[in-house]
């Protein structure tokens, strides 16, 4: 049966394709920017890449080829230019949403996870190439209402409205401060590059009201990189501190 396709995400990874490939194959390093940490990760990384993955590599007229697919028919392609040696291509695509009883037509959470993922991927091999992460969620956590939304009183009230490279400034509720730029957005996502002392990369992903009713919902993601012990707790409490306000469902690992 033939599937119409359609592409989730396309992004440019300034890393070699043979890295980048690795990243996609080796269970310890997928580990450094797929989902975040739980307790079945682990378990989750060696269905979905290593388990249930069917690979494909191909090389002509100067471009190398390699992709996983799935037995749900998605795939995830990397592609490279010999000449470019140290840029990668990488997009997922997927069968179109026609006949799926599954899809409400609104919130896709499988396309919403690939997004979410490959700009992890592309953050870990661009900002923190070779070293593994620690990560901080606070997920399912109520969007407030629209005189009092949870983004707002968690100091991101505007970053849903700024462009790619935007800058980001950010109060939140103990006061301090934390800055940086948009690394990506979608219609449901984006992604902030926070800078400072710790270079890590916060995911919102905003579930529409429809989607979980009545206010929708925040999940919170940070992506930490080479922290010791002490930085690291003091994350930890600040994390806790900031969207406490937002909970019920937050937790951090």
């Amino acid at each position: 049966m033939a599937f119409e396709r359609r592409e989730v995400v396309s992004v440019d990874i300034e890393s070699p394709v043979a890295t980048v490939w690795q990243h996609l194959r080796d269970p310890r390093l997928v580990r450094r920017w797929f989902g975040w940490d739980h307790d079945g990760l682990d378990a989750e990384i060696r269905e979905i890449f290593v388990d249930d993955a069917h690979e494909v590599h191909h090389h002509a007229d100067g471009r190398t080829t390699r992709s996983l697919s799935w037995r749900n028919h998605d795939r995830l392609t990397v592609t490279a230019r010999d000449d470019e040696p140290a840029r990668t291509h990488v997009a997922v695509t997927r069968p179109s949403h026609d006949g799926l009883s599954t899809f409400d037509g609104v919130f896709d959470e499988v396309d919403e996870g690939w997004m979410q993922f490959v700009h992890q991927l592309a953050f870990a091999l661009e900002v923190h190439p070779g070293q593994d992460r620690v990560t901080l969620v606070s997920h399912g956590m109520d969007a407030g209402t629209r005189s009092d939304p949870l983004l707002f009183r968690a100091g991101l009230h505007g970053v849903r409205g700024l462009p790619v490279r935007g800058h980001v400034a950010a109060t939140r509720p103990d006061g301090s401060r934390v800055g940086g730029t948009v690394f990506y957005k979608g219609e449901y996502q984006v992604g902030i590059h926070l800078h400072g002392i710790a270079q890590s990369l916060l995911v919102l992903v905003m579930r529409p009201a429809v989607e979980r009713p009545p206010h929708g919902t925040v999940d919170a993601t940070l992506s930490t990189y080479g922290l010791d012990e002490a930085v690291l707790s003091e994350a930890r409490q600040r994390w806790s501190g900031w969207w406490a306000l937002g909970r019920p469902t937050a937790s951090a690992h």
